[in-house]
Formats: structure tokens, C-alpha cells, sequence
């Protein structure tokens, strides 16, 4: 559902920026003036990235004093801030399950889009602009195949239908755990047969139908990302889902992988301003800025996150931009994660979520 923090320690170990270090700790509240801006950019190279795409030209551009904050605001750091009326960050990364609580959490600002450029906002990707938040990374889950056991000149699965055929495509597979609400429910039901434009809402019941089909043939239901880089480096598995990054990285390195992105589940983060920041228009033009098409593509080539801004691959070199999860040839055949319906909450108090990681919890004990 959201964003695995393992995932970006792994991808922020395996960029190649060098840049100076920062301050990790979120200072508390104290007076600014117009002239400065405090954001928080995640931690490692990620927010090292952040500095160098991002702050310093902003910064170049505008005179405005940014001070860097490499650390992360959980939703209940950024809750606790805001309800204690102690907000000491402008602009934070934003999971798509706090954007689309907002309405009703009153945790953030609305955008204003009112100061975007008309070819930026247009190159947005849609599922990533919403009223609270602007895009700034997606990602993937994907199938991938060790191309010894599946070379490409003999079949190989092309689809989750296919990846659910053991008697057609023998052999040994891995699939994401469901513990935590981020559990192969996409692929479970585009093997049954649904239409990718049907998925959701979720069909929880033929969710676990077509688990049942498969799961005496997972070897591993995989916890972490550095838990299915592992397997796919140790070659403990021919068939996997896992994070496109991930299997990126281990192909860089000569491993006998190939990504399928056909029915890929796209997910993404974004940028958001918490209620009552103390310098809100200069947070504004901060987000305007860095969701350009120059700063993600500049963003990109630091660190391999898929831009949200479709513009940016015009500037993005070709083999790199087919690395990334949002290449413009990638998303037709993609599905894009339902943050909204994994947030609704039903009559009996629980969230759709909550109610797959209960019933997984049920499930894999039978």
C-alpha cells in the first residue's frame, strides 16, 4: 500500500550521488522569515538526491533560504505537529494513504495549482495530482523470471494467468505477503480472469480463491525488499513478484533476470504542505519547482524512482527511463493501486486494508 522503507534504504544505497551531509533531526517550531523554507526530504541518498535536484537550484532560482531535513514525517509525527499547532516543516513526502485521509484528517494544504505551468501540469500523471499532493516518484511491483529457467526463445509467462500456470511454466515461485496490507491481491485476481480495469474494489473472497490455487507453489512469501533481492540473487527462485528496483539492480549487475511490466502495480509518493506551516507560499513555489520536468528528470539521473511528471523522459536518457516504472510505453499495460479504496473504512470501523491483512493473517495459517 505504501511506500516499504526498506525499499528506499535499498535504493538510496544503490545511487551514485555524493553529496555533503545534512541535519537528520526535525527541529522544533521557530520563527522564520519569508525569505526561508524548511523541508523534509526523506533520508540517505534519497534526501541527498532531494539537495542536489531539488533545494540548490530552487535556491539558485528563487534567493529563498531552504534548510534540508533528511528524515521522514510519519502521518502520526505530522498529526501530532499539526494537532498541538507546533508545525515546524513546510513540505513533507506524502503517502497516497495521508492525501487521500486529508478531507477528513485536515492535516494538509490544499495545492495551488493556480502557479503551474500548463505543459507541467498536463504531464502529471493523474493518479499522482490530487488536491493535497503532487507527484514525485512511482514504482512498481512486477513479475520477473530468471531467463535461464525461462530463456527467450522458450515459453515464459507473459501474465498472471500465466505465472498462476504451474503445470505450463514449472517452477519455483515467490509471491508478497499480505502481514501488512501489501499482499499480491492485484495479480491473484488478473489470474482469475478479471479485466485490469475491474480490479478494484477488491473482490477480497476471490482474492483468496485464486491464492488457494497457488499457494502450495510459493516457496516464500516475501516480507521486505531486501528479503526477495536476496532470493533473486541467490537464484532461489525462478519466478517472482517483486519491486522493479530491486530486480534492476541485480540485472546492472549481470544477474540472469528479465522484468515482465506487463500488469505491473504502479504505486507512487508525493509532495504535500502540512496545515499551518509557517512560510505556506514559499512551500507552494517549492513543490511547483520541484515537480517540473528538468528537476524530476534531474531527480531521476541521481536516483532510479520512475518520474511523475511524463515530460521528464523527454530529458531522461532512453536506457535509463526504461529502467523506470512510469516509461510512458509501461503504463498502458500497468495498473495503478486504489489508495482510496484501501482507505475506506466499512460499517464495522475497519478500513479495507485492515480487513486484508486480517483475513491474510486467517489464511495463511490454514
Amino acid at each position: 500500500m505504501t511506500l516499504s522503507m526498506n525499499r528506499r534504504r535499498f535504493m538510496q544505497a544503490a545511487s551514485a550521488a555524493a553529496v555533503g551531509a545534512v541535519s537528520s533531526e526535525i527541529p522544533r517550531a521557530v520563527a522564520q522569515s519569508a525569505g526561508e523554507l524548511k523541508v523534509a526530504l526523506n533520508g540517505g541518498e534519497y534526501g541527498k538526491a532531494c539537495i542536489e535536484a531539488f533545494v540548490k537550484p530552487f535556491e539558485a532560482e528563487t534567493g529563498i533560504k531552504v534548510t534540508p531535513i533528511t528524515d521522514e514525517v510519519p502521518e502520526a509525527q505530522l498529526q501530532l505537529m499539526v494537532s498541538t499547532n507546533s508545525v515546524s516543516v513546510d513540505v513533507v513526502p506524502v503517502q497516497p494513504f495521508t492525501d487521500v485521509r486529508a478531507p477528513e484528517t485536515g492535516f494538509l494544504e490544499k495545492i495551488d495549482y493556480s502557479i503551474y505551468k500548463k505543459d507541467n501540469l498536463d504531464a502529471m500523471l493523474d493518479f499522482t495530482r490530487t488536491p493535497y499532493s503532487v507527484g514525485s516518484i512511482v514504482y512498481a511491483k512486477c513479475m520477473v523470471y530468471d531467463t535461464e529457467k525461462f530463456p527467450a526463445n522458450k515459453p515464459r509467462p507473459s501474465n498472471w494467468t500465466e505465472f498462476w500456470d504451474v503445470q505450463k511454466y514449472p517452477g519455483v515461485r515467490t509471491l508478497a505477503s499480505g502481514a501488512e496490507g501489501g499482499g499480491p491481491w492485484v495479480p491473484a485476481l488478473l489470474a482469475d480472469g478479471v479485466p485490469a480495469d475491474a480490479i478494484f474494489p477488491l473482490d477480497i473472497d476471490r482474492v483468496f480463491a485464486s491464492l488457494d490455487k497457488i499457494k502450495p507453489h510459493v516457496r516464500k512469501w516475501w516480507m521486505t525488499g531486501s528479503e526477495i533481492q536476496q532470493m533473486m540473487h541467490d537464484r532461489a527462485v525462478d519466478l517472482a513478484e517483486t519491486y522493479d528496483g530491486r530486480a534492476a539492480l541485480l540485472i546492472d549487475q549481470g544477474a540472469p533476470l528479465e522484468i515482465n511490466r506487463n500488469q505491473s502495480v504502479l504505486s507512487w509518493e508525493s509532495w504535500g504542505i502540512p496545515k499551518s506551516c509557517p512560510n505556506l507560499q514559499n512551500a507552494q513555489k517549492f513543490i511547483e519547482f520541484i515537480t517540473r520536468a528538468d528537476r524530476q528528470a534531474a531527480f531521476a539521473q541521481l536516483i532510479p524512482y520512475g518520474p511523475a511528471n511524463g515530460n521528464a523522459f523527454k530529458l531522461i536518457p532512453d536506457d535509463l527511463g526504461r529502467k523506470l516504472a512510469s516509461h510512458p510505453e509501461y503504463l498502458a499495460s500497468s495498473i495503478v493501486s486504489d489508495a482510496k479504496w484501501y482507505a475506506e473504512v466499512g460499517a464495522d470501523g475497519k478500513s479495507n486494508i485492515e480487513r486484508l491483512i486480517q483475513r491474510w493473517n486467517e489464511w495463511i495459517l490454514q
